[in-house]
């Protein structure tokens, strides 16, 4: 049985409130529970760091100001998330990979008083699977153009609610085809984002004898409706500083399929290749490895 640590944020406890995981411990008419009235983040402990924690804490305030709910500042997050990985290290023995999920949701209905807690658990098996083999990923609408944020903001696209009924159906979705993730696209024909994941998409020139001479790094517009990547966001902070030439956007399905490498990033799995795309291999295998294996090293040194 997987080992879970729950600690709820408590203003009568400062460092957090240690609950049993395995007992009730959320209120059948929570919010979070009843309509998905709620924000929250993933966050990866590797050998005991916290990576990217200011990313996650930044884009979980900006959540909280898009669906209008008060939580409490970074601080109590980080006392709680010490607290919980402190309790799993107690009770497991080690943190060499440790998922962290920070929630808040709108609270009990009628109480205005929201509910904030930290998880940490082991990955699944298959995070680090997919991570070190690629997945085969197909195509699927959104439904929605590229516009839509702009137009109607109380969608909250950009935001990372609790309302995820829609992302799962898609991986089932894919499951089902034989596909192990899913890539949107817009109902005007621009790539979005995955699921869980943001969609990264590399070009390479290379000389004669096959060294690489110039390296370009896309992503899709942020403007689109997508979730800002806290990993996309730290991936270019370090191929900038390493030369790579940045872009985002706007992306087409044909430019994934022209594409000398296409990857899935997210806090969990990491930098994920996309080996398949509707079936159609992307990119050569050993010039895919050697730009997974640069961007890797870099986004392990700086998250």
């Amino acid at each position: 049985m997987t080992q879970t640590v729950l600690v709820f944020l408590d203003p009568t406890h400062p460092d957090g409130r240690v609950e049993d995981a395995g007992r009730p411990t959320l209120s059948a008419t929570d919010l979070g529970v009843t309509r998905g009235d709620g924000i929250f983040e993933t966050l990866l402990v590797l050998d005991g760091h916290v990576r990217k924690l200011p990313a996650h804490l930044s884009r979980l305030g900006s959540s909280a100001r898009m669906l209008e709910l008060a939580i409490p500042g970074h601080e109590a997050w980080e006392r709680a998330i010490a607290t919980a990985l402190a309790e799993y290290q107690r009770t497991v023995g080690v943190l060499d990979e440790v998922v962290v999920r920070l929630v808040a949701t709108r609270g009990v209905e009628g109480e205005h008083v929201p509910t904030c807690w930290v998880a940490a658990f082991a990955p699944a098996q298959s995070a680090r699977r997919q991570r070190e083999e690629g997945v085969d990923a197909i195509l699927l609408d959104r439904g929605y153009d590229s516009d839509l944020a702009e137009r109607a903001p109380w969608l909250l696209l950009g935001a990372k609610t609790l309302s995820y009924a829609v992302n799962m159906a898609a991986l089932r979705y894919a499951h089902a085809q034989g596909a192990d993730d899913v890539i949107f696209t817009s109902s005007d024909g621009r790539v979005l984002e995955g699921p869980t994941s943001t969609v990264l998409v590399a070009h390479a020139e290379t000389d004669d004898g096959g060294r690489i001479t110039a390296k370009r790094l896309v992503t899709p517009q942020l403007d689109s409706g997508i979730l800002p990547g806290t990993s996309q966001g730290a991936l270019f902070a370090a191929a900038k500083e390493a030369g790579w030439e940045l872009g985002y956007g706007p992306l087409e399905p044909e430019d994934l399929f022209d594409a000398d490498a296409l990857w899935l990033i997210s806090s969990v799995r990491l930098l994920t290749p996309v080996n398949h795309l509707d079936g159609k291999a992307i990119g050569e295998p050993a010039l895919v490895k050697a730009l997974t294996e640069e961007l890797a090293g870099l986004f392990d040194a700086i998250a």
